[in-house]
């Protein structure tokens, strides 16, 4: 498993994205969070019990508003659940569409495995009622065979669950500015979207303002729609700022396969980690050498050395596996390495 962990999972990130569509997005052009307070009915017992009394005043509620009164402190069923009911509404939804729910419990009820979300107004951060949800809660599978329990069973999705009853108005196609927002700030990357755009449509209608951002005015002989779908497909060439991602509470490691590692010693409990550009054949320096991925990696000392300048960051991870380092001192020796300057990408910590 510790190979699995750390070994494997050093992905190459070289996707490299060389379209202006992946590595920006249009201002103003954006999904909108929903949210709404629902009922699930129909559970086999696993409902809110009566210590959650905002889920037996709601259902007092809605039996009133078809003329049953009955005392909230009277209800002593565990066949409904209070839950919150969330989804995104897309850029230009128009009513009618469908929209993916996510419901979650939020008293005490043990599952929403066969229960049906009653009609559930979905708002903005307005207040304005966007859609309206309802259906049954699909909790997927089983974590085991057999009778186990359901995964997540507190929280569920309704596919298609909520229907689009208020549009979020934007005028693209008036409009004759817009503006681009990179997803990472950078000058070189700002510059490259602005020369690719004005050389495309011979013309300067692309200005970066600011390392996020571009703002462009359309060409007359183009409608906003036609301008925006030649801009966002056109090719951009720019570097790809290298990263590593540490997740200390699974023992994650993620890096670029390319990421250099400088000479350095570090030390760290039995493990000695030595890279320095020496002779890796050098039997007084390496003793019995196993050389994989580029690395010289002496069994008997703890030992790895540097060749010709190349190791990287997926070299010196997956030499640490083989001399029995666990995940949580792989990641030590990185977080160190990084602080000593022999990492020089950005290591970022989730």
């Amino acid at each position: 498993m510790k190979r699995i962990l750390v070994g494997l999972l050093f992905l190459s990130l070289y996707l490299h994205a060389d379209r202006v569509k992946d590595i920006a997005n249009v201002i103003g052009v954006r999904e909108n969070q929903l949210i709404g307070y629902g009922l699930v009915v129909g559970l086999s017992g696993t409902g809110d019990g009566s210590s959650s009394e905002f889920t037996l005043q709601s259902l007092s509620n809605l039996l009133q508003t078809v003329n049953v009164k009955i005392d909230p402190d009277d209800i002593k069923s565990k066949n409904i659940a209070a839950v919150i009911v969330t989804a995104k509404l897309p850029a230009f939804a128009r009513q009618g569409d469908t929209l993916d729910t996510i419901v979650s419990s939020i008293g005490d009820a043990k599952s929403l495995e066969g229960g049906t979300l009653l009609i559930t107004p979905l708002k903005g951060v307005d207040g304005e009622i966007y859609a309206l949800a309802q259906g049954s809660v699909s909790i997927g599978g089983r974590n085991v065979r057999g009778a186990g329990q359901p995964s997540h069973a507190t929280s569920g999705a309704i596919f298609s669950g909520a229907l689009v009853e208020r549009e979020v108005v934007y005028d693209i196609y008036n409009q004759t500015n817009v503006n681009l927002s990179l997803n990472h700030s950078d000058f070189k990357t700002a510059l490259a979207i602005q020369e690719s755009i004005n050389t495309h449509f011979d013309a300067r209608v692309a200005i970066a303002i600011d390392p996020r951002t571009v703002t462009m005015q359309r060409p007359h002989n183009h409608s906003m729609v036609e301008f925006l779908a030649k801009t966002l497909d056109l090719p951009v060439a720019y570097e790809k700022e290298e990263k590593i991602i540490i997740d200390e509470r699974t023992g994650t490691v993620v890096a670029g396969i390319n990421i250099m590692v400088d000479p350095v010693v570090i030390t760290h409990g039995e493990i000695t980690l030595k890279i320095q550009p020496v002779n890796i054949f050098d039997p007084e320096e390496a003793g019995q050498v196993d050389l994989r991925d580029g690395v010289a990696l002496s069994p008997n000392n703890n030992l790895l050395n540097m060749q010709d300048g190349r190791t990287t960051v997926a070299n010196v991870t997956r030499a640490l596996n083989r001399l029995g380092a666990t995940p949580k001192e792989i990641i030590a020796i990185l977080e160190n390495m990084k602080r000593a300057g022999a990492i020089r990408a950005k290591l970022e910590v989730i």
